[in-house]
């Protein structure tokens, strides 16, 4: 992943972080508060799509070191 692409997945991380900061004040009215939630989908998927790329390129990279491949993480939360 090149640092533009790191640099554009913090920046659509704040920016999200600010639209949902900006959605739970409940300050909005209604079709501003749409705009921001259509705005706030297209980053996440911006956001999955960057981490999805950059979970690929490891496991090529493991792939190509010889490494075991990559395992599917289980958090706390989902015990």
């Amino acid at each position: 992943m090149s640092s533009t692409k790191s640099i554009n997945l913090e920046k659509a991380l704040a920016d999200l972080e600010g639209l949902v900061e900006e959605l739970e004040s409940g300050d909005l009215p209604l079709e501003k508060a749409m705009k921001k939630f259509e705005e706030g989908i297209k980053l996440t998927r911006s956001c999955q799509k960057s981490l999805k790329d950059a979970e690929q390129k490891v496991e090529i990279l493991l792939k190509s070191a010889g490494g075991e491949s990559l395992e599917d993480f289980d958090s706390e939360d989902d015990l």
